[in-house]
């Protein structure tokens, strides 16, 4: 219907691909879920999913970076600093560095958490798997590649390092497994919601 003073308006042809849901597709082709009567849906709960773990993974790094490692080992402990082969000034200040990147990943992944929570798509048992994960993912590359590739510290000096480095990576591997084995058993299926 024309009105007086405005132009007609001409229908733009439509593709397929500036349309998500009309073949299952988003913008630029990626695909959205395999059932194309749903396909956003199915692409929202995988990827709230995938950021519920990554949220738990983030804080369990987080906790072993700023609590076990820093807090215990560093403040309380005085056993190592993050990098011992320098000055006692240089060891500070990568201690106050490695503390200020724990801090940052600890925060980060409380924020992830309460916008997931907010979203009503928390899994409990899939964080949980991330958490422990996470925690014991960041101990064991501490404890092999930053105890005894790079050597850049030891967990302690002037004592036999076997108990201590078989502990440290054992407790890291414990720690690893168990979050992956309750990430396999709670794992979503395709069409069912994350379990809680």
């Amino acid at each position: 219907m024309n009105h007086p003073g405005r132009s007609a308006r001409r229908a733009l042809p439509c593709r397929a691909a500036d349309n998500p849901g009309l073949d299952g597709r988003a913008p630029g082709g990626r695909r959205l879920g395999r059932n194309p009567a749903r396909p956003h849906q199915e692409d929202t709960m995988a990827d709230q999913d995938r950021r519920t773990v990554i949220a738990g993974a983030l804080l369990g790094a987080g906790i072993a970076a700023s609590v076990v490692d820093l807090a215990v080992f560093h403040l309380l402990l005085h056993w190592h600093h993050f990098y011992d082969l320098s000055t006692t000034g240089v060891a500070l200040a990568s201690d106050g560095l490695f503390h200020a990147f724990g801090w940052f990943v600890t925060v980060g992944s409380l924020f992830l958490l309460a916008d997931i929570r907010r979203r009503g798509a928390m899994s409990w048992g899939r964080w949980t798997g991330g958490l422990l994960a996470g925690l014991g993912a960041f101990q064991l590359v501490d404890g092999v590649v930053l105890h005894k590739v790079l050597r850049i510290h030891q967990i302690r000096y002037d004592v036999d390092l076997l108990v201590y480095d078989a502990t440290w990576i054992g407790t890291a591997v414990l720690a690893l497994a168990a979050g992956l084995l309750l990430l396999r058993r709670t794992r979503p299926h395709r069409t069912d919601r994350p379990r809680r």
